[in-house]
């Protein structure tokens, strides 16, 4: 198997993306985390075509790029234009950068009804930019754009673009799926086929619009391919573009190919959710390798099974990527699952407990009533230490009130009242926030943050309601999740009613006392730490 070279273009083709978009110092970031990772081009933007790009070209002649080249990108010159007279051909060269990468016209619908220029000259736009190129020192990409409807169209004509780009001294020839409808065996034919036309390396550049992007990359591989380029977590236009995140693994842990060292494939998940983090993004849990869901176990079942042999139901080690196991509770738990969750929470728990039926039991009923624990641990958490410990109240709720008063044509104020009792202090709070909630929690927090310095630290940082029976309509029962962070990690917590204010405060107390729990635990861990 050859050397596969990873094409990145986050930077470029993936900020294509709706919704996408990366600062000058988001891209330097990325960049260097690709390179960290092991990337061997980093496609950093169009000079030409906006400040931003080429902000990062000169902030990124600055930086040590130990691993990756630093890769320009732009098309070849205008028609009827002269090479050295070009704007943009001028402005990839004062990118400075290493490598310069170009698309051309490689499909006849296109030189004739968007570029409206004659074949020849579309020969001879492709020519004179490589060879210009070439002739100032740079290693040139040549991405031939449509490649797959232009050889579907007009095979021969699409071979003369590749050619043409071949004899001006391109390094390598990259097939481009832009359209990103063909199929994996037309893939493998055309690559076989292109591959006795040319003498240079080729490449692969696939969109996903037909949802095969990541198997068009490897079948790519295999029929002979020797670059692949793509965008970490698929960003990219319409559908988005091959995914690396899914494509490396593959590669390294299927195929056989070198891609980055395997120390650095550890890395995987946490460069799939660095970028996610940069661009804004929530992380897809459904992703393969690097989503949260990738090596989740809910049936009982299967969790029994891949307690005692892994492999049973996991393709490879979580651990492989950087990701791990994650066993999900639920009305279809059993014993096992109830009991891995305790290990993973340092309870002290077996199946000859009394206590694990009970566990499994409460489960299902309050599954039943519509909380969903699989998305709110914390809540499960808390719920197996109350039956195991028995129920620890950190404070008593008297009483709360939520105000909202709109007031002309501002915006509507939120004030929230809590009558709370704290270590036998009785206390009364009120306090104003952007929303009902927020205006809760402040209050809430207001009161215990003097009794619980620790929860100065927490901060909601997600808030989610989902009506669970819609035909009741506003009797209808609801379920809030919240999502809470402190300085180290994040938690997610339930609360079900039909009143959505209730569910709130449930949630919202669960979340301050997992906070409250997690601090205590530590802080008991610490004392044993120092005793000994």
């Amino acid at each position: 198997m050859n050397k596969v070279l990873i094409y990145d273009t986050t930077l470029r083709d993936g900020t294509q993306a709706e919704g996408v978009s990366l600062s000058g110092n988001d891209k330097i970031l990325i960049a260097e985390k690709l390179d960290d990772f092991g990337i061997d081009y980093i496609e950093g933007g169009w000079p030409g075509s906006n400040p931003k790009d080429i902000s990062f070209f000169r902030k990124a002649k600055k930086k040590n790029f130990l691993h990756a080249k630093i890769a320009a990108f732009g098309s070849t010159r205008r028609a009827n234009t002269a090479v050295d007279k070009d704007y943009n051909t001028k402005t990839l060269l004062e990118a400075e950068t290493p490598v310069i990468t170009i698309f051309g016209k490689s499909w006849g619908l296109h030189v004739e009804k968007v570029l409206r220029t004659s074949f020849d000259e579309n020969l001879k736009m492709i020519f004179e930019t490589v060879q210009f190129l070439k002739k100032h020192d740079r290693e040139v990409i040549y991405d031939a754009e449509h490649f797959f409807d232009g050889y579907k169209d007009d095979p021969e004509y699409a071979i003369r673009t590749l050619k043409s780009a071949e004899e001006a001294g391109a390094d390598c020839l990259v097939l481009c799926d832009t359209n990103g409808g063909t199929l994996p065996w037309e893939i493998d034919e055309i690559i076989k086929k292109v591959n006795k036309a040319t003498n240079v390396s080729l490449g692969i550049h696939v969109h996903n619009d037909n949802g095969m992007s990541t198997a068009n990359s490897i079948i790519a591989v295999k029929a002979g391919v020797v670059q692949i380029q793509g965008t970490i977590n698929g960003y990219g236009e319409r559908s988005g573009n091959a995914d690396l995140c899914a494509i490396i693994p593959n590669l390294q842990l299927k195929v056989g190919s070198r891609i980055v060292p395997d120390v650095k494939l550890t890395e995987l998940t946490e460069v799939s959710r660095f970028v996610d983090e940069l661009a804004n993004r929530r992380p897809y849990d459904k992703a393969p390798y690097v989503g949260a869901s990738a090596f989740a176990h809910k049936a009982g079942m299967h969790v029994n099974a891949v307690e005692k042999i892994p492999q049973s139901f996991e393709h490879v080690d979580p651990g492989s990527v950087g990701n791990r196991r994650r066993i999900l509770v639920s009305e279809l738990s059993g014993q096992s699952n109830v009991l891995i969750k305790a290990i993973e929470f340092g309870l002290d728990i077996n199946k000859s407990n009394p206590e694990t039926k009970k566990i499994v039991e409460t489960l299902k009923k309050m599954e039943n009533k519509g909380y969903e624990f699989e998305g709110a641990e914390a809540s499960f958490k808390l719920m197996m230490n109350r039956i195991l410990h028995g129920e620890k109240k950190y404070f008593d709720l008297k009483s709360f009130r939520i105000l909202v008063e709109k007031r002309g044509r501002g915006k509507p104020i939120s004030e929230a009242t809590v009558r709370l009792k704290v270590k036998n202090t009785p206390l009364y709070t009120a306090a104003e926030g952007d929303g009902p909630v927020n205006a809760l929690d402040n209050a809430l927090r207001k009161a215990l943050i003097k009794f619980y310095p620790g929860l100065e630290k927490v901060h909601l940082e997600d808030f989610k309601v989902r009506v669970i029976d819609a035909k009741a309509g506003t009797a209808a029962k609801v379920r809030v999740f919240i999502e809470s962070r402190d300085e180290h990690d994040f938690w997610s917590t339930i609360g079900v009613s039909e009143n959505i204010m209730e569910a709130s405060w449930e949630a919202l107390i669960d979340s301050l006392e997992y906070k409250l729990l997690k601090d205590e635990k530590k802080q008991q861990e610490s004392e044993k730490t120092g005793n000994k």
